[in-house]
């Protein structure tokens, strides 16, 4: 980052005292001149003697000027920041198989699937975060990787809005989503490594358990937060039939001993979101538990830009003196 400023910014002040010194400070006598003719006088103009009279006067205050300003110390410089330390590393996990498909969340007095609900909250979080590294991964009958770990939120944040229901597959395979979660963190030296699960179903599909994936997990010290989102109950979703688009309601279980089990087995929390206050609120929680120490060292390297106001001002100054002196000198 470029920056100015002034070094001793507090000799600006001196600025004030011009008008006193230049302008207030005159010798008011009036001078009286005897001439054996005054015809030529008469074709002088008085307003361009006027106006050429205030030249020494003009370029006194402008010296003055650049030499206060010298004093000051104007700097020139770059700035950079460095960070000392990662903070926390998370993964994302997000569900986006069928069953996200439930118009049972609200956004603006409208219903919306759970999807769109959690895009607009995870985003929000995104937001709070900019020190941490952050990545994604997606599940359904499968999981992978949408987004590697990164500080580019930027990137995340298209990533997540470019999510899709059935991107990965109708089922759900949580215990893969949660492998695939650790393999990113793992390696990574940071002072937490955390992962945010969020789903509404139970764990169909995947060759890895959902409890052996979490046991993994806890080797490398990783916290997962488990989120079940949705209503109690039936849920309402949208289909076509042969009557055209109609609301069916139909139970989705999700796995809430499970979810449960995943989080206490690593030190961290299992969430119910049942609409978007709710869901909003989980993550600011979690926002609050862990909570980034990043310690940014700031390294700045400058120029002084003195001279390219003193001498200007000197150049002013001595003009004035040497044009009050001949051309332009006051009788008396």
């Amino acid at each position: 980052m470029t920056f100015f400023h002034f070094e001793d910014p507090w000799l600006l002040l001196l600025l004030f005292l011009l008008p006193v010194t230049v302008f207030m400070v005159r010798d008011n006598r009036t001078a009286v001149i005897s001439y054996s003719a005054i015809g030529r006088l008469k074709a002088v103009n008085p307003g361009r003697m006027n106006l050429v009279s205030r030249i020494p006067a003009t370029l006194k205050l402008l010296g003055f000027i650049l030499l206060i300003l010298a004093l000051a110390r104007p700097q020139m410089g770059h700035k950079r920041s460095r960070i000392l330390s990662a903070g926390v590393d998370i993964v994302l996990a997000i569900d986006t198989s069928g069953s996200m498909n439930a118009l049972d969340f609200k956004k603006e007095d409208m219903p919306v699937d759970r999807l769109e609900a959690v895009k607009d909250v995870v985003a929000d979080f995104i937001a709070h975060r900019e020190n941490d590294r952050m990545g994604m991964v997606v599940f359904g009958q499968e999981a992978f990787t949408q987004c590697p770990l990164t500080l580019d939120h930027g990137i995340l944040l298209s990533f997540l809005g470019n999510l899709k229901i059935g991107i990965a597959g109708d089922s759900t395979a949580i215990g893969s989503a949660i492998g695939i979660a650790v393999k990113r963190l793992k390696d990574l030296n940071s002072k937490s490594k955390v992962i945010i699960l969020l789903t509404d179903g139970r764990n169909n599909s995947g060759s890895l358990s959902p409890m052996q994936a979490a046991r993994i997990g806890k080797t490398f010290g990783i916290k997962i937060y488990t989120i079940g989102v949705g209503t109690r109950g039936k849920a309402p979703f949208l289909v076509d039939s042969i009557f055209g688009k109609q609301y069916i309601y139909q139970n989705v279980e999700i796995d809430e001993k499970t979810l449960q089990e995943i989080a206490e087995t690593t030190g961290a929390k299992y969430f119910r979101a049942t609409d978007r206050d709710s869901l909003k609120n989980i993550y600011e929680q979690i926002d609050s538990l862990e909570k980034s120490e990043v310690k940014i060292l700031d390294r700045s390297e400058y120029r002084e830009l003195f001279l390219y106001f003193l001498i200007p001002g000197l150049v002013f100054i001595f003009a004035e003196i040497l044009l009050s002196h001949t051309r332009l000198r006051r009788i008396p």
